[in-house]
């Protein structure tokens, strides 16, 4: 009866707070606690499962569980050797320690990561998609959290259930390696030491959808810290699937993660930029900032990824397809600004603008006068002899004519 008590309350308490609410109040929660110490693995089981169910809604729900003593047993539950009470003991776990850090640190000293942890290499693929999310939970909350499950041996281990046959322990497993890379360049260093990346960017090679967003992101995590760990993503060949996201996801947010991922690995330096526009990455990202349907949240990162990349992109031909006439003018001002830059010093470079028609596309482009866009235009101009300009400007072809019509011959 009491297995069945227990499923009766977790019918009540899954579907919202306030009825979840109402189990708590019914002093419920203490007898679910009692039931986790019983013989019966099937009555724990049922116990562990409505607690859980309680503890998701809210904080505060979970804070009534967890001050009820629900945590220690449940922990107990995980060594248990039944797969299902472990399953429905590490999704519990799970369901307490995501709402804040204090709860997390409740599950923390119940010694739960120093069990949880082994688990990820389970035969068992439910059980590792509950381990891996409970893992996850934890870490994201801090820096000390994260290391504490970094202790508990998950690399290189946790990197081939990337490649695991179950859909969602792939998922879970990448978002538990994005929640420890987020924290600090010591821990990316670390995932990256471990042979992370080369499994992350395979991953992203190999997913597509929602489940491939935990992987874009860990690549943008990592690359932000340093242009040491951003130079290891992109020798892991991490830039194409990113631009393939970039372009094929169907879903903006997706889009966007991609587009802010890019924008890490190519702020660093003039090489890491040529890496990412060699790439074709620059196209992509104008496209989807034109793009009407993009959401404001893909445009804003597809124009601060282009921002960055462009102004540390010295290789002038990666720029060349992102100058012409209708670019918006607050992209062209960086693209002309880089031109302007390097143009005056460089006199191969001054010859193959003239022979790749950007002399001529620059004469088209009307700038507001006094902007930042029209000062590297003539900064641009200014490189070349004025008979030359002359000759690129869009009406020099009527000058000309005019010229000939106006032309009396020396008798």
């Amino acid at each position: 009866y009491k297995k069945s008590a227990a499923f009766v309350l977790r019918s009540v308490a899954r579907h919202s707070p306030e009825l979840a609410h109402a189990v708590v109040e019914s002093q419920a929660v203490e007898a679910l606690v009692g039931c986790l110490e019983e013989f019966d693995p099937s009555v724990k089981e049922s116990a562990a499962w409505a607690l859980g169910y309680i503890a998701r809604h809210n904080a505060d729900l979970a804070e009534d569980v967890a001050k009820k003593g629900a945590i220690a047993p449940l922990v107990l539950c995980v060594q248990e050797p039944e797969l299902s009470l472990k399953r429905i003991a590490a999704s519990s776990l799970s369901d307490i320690a995501k709402h804040s850090p204090e709860l997390a640190q409740k599950v923390v000293d119940s010694h739960a990561i120093t069990h949880l942890a082994p688990l990820i290499m389970n035969s068992d693929s439910k059980l590792k998609r509950e381990v891996c999310q409970a893992l996850a939970q934890i870490a994201k909350h801090s820096v000390d959290f994260a290391e504490l499950v970094v202790e508990g041996e998950i690399f290189p281990k946790i990197f081939t259930l990337l490649k695991d046959a179950d859909e969602v322990v792939r998922k879970n497993a990448a978002t538990c390696i994005r929640e420890v890379a987020k924290h600090n360049p010591e821990l990316a260093q670390l995932i990256v030491n471990a042979g992370g990346v080369g499994a992350l960017v395979d991953y992203v090679n190999e997913t597509r959808g929602n489940a491939r967003l935990p992987g874009v992101m860990t690549l943008g995590y990592i690359s932000a810290f340093s242009e040491t760990l951003a130079l290891a993503v992109i020798v892991s060949k991490g830039v194409p699937p990113l631009g393939h996201a970039l372009e094929k996801e169907t879903e903006d947010h997706i889009k966007a993660a991609a587009a802010w991922s890019l924008g890490q690995i190519g702020r660093h330096s003039a090489d890491h930029a040529k890496a990412v526009a060699d790439c074709n990455i620059l196209p992509k990202l104008l496209d989807v900032y034109l793009n009407d349907a993009s959401s404001d949240d893909l445009k804003t990162k597809a124009k601060r990824a282009l921002k960055s990349i462009i102004q540390k992109c010295v290789h002038l031909p990666a720029l060349e397809p992102l100058l012409h006439e209708d670019a918006p003018q607050n992209i062209l001002k960086y693209v002309c600004g880089q031109f302007a830059k390097i143009l005056p010093t460089d006199i191969g470079a001054k010859r193959e603008f003239v022979a790749n028609r950007g002399l001529a596309t620059l004469q088209k482009i009307k700038a507001e006068p006094g902007s930042r866009l029209a000062e590297s235009i003539q900064a641009i101009n200014n490189c070349y002899p004025p008979e030359i300009v002359q000759y690129y400007s869009p009406d020099y072809a009527q000058t000309f004519l005019n010229k000939i019509e106006n032309f009396q011959p020396q008798s």
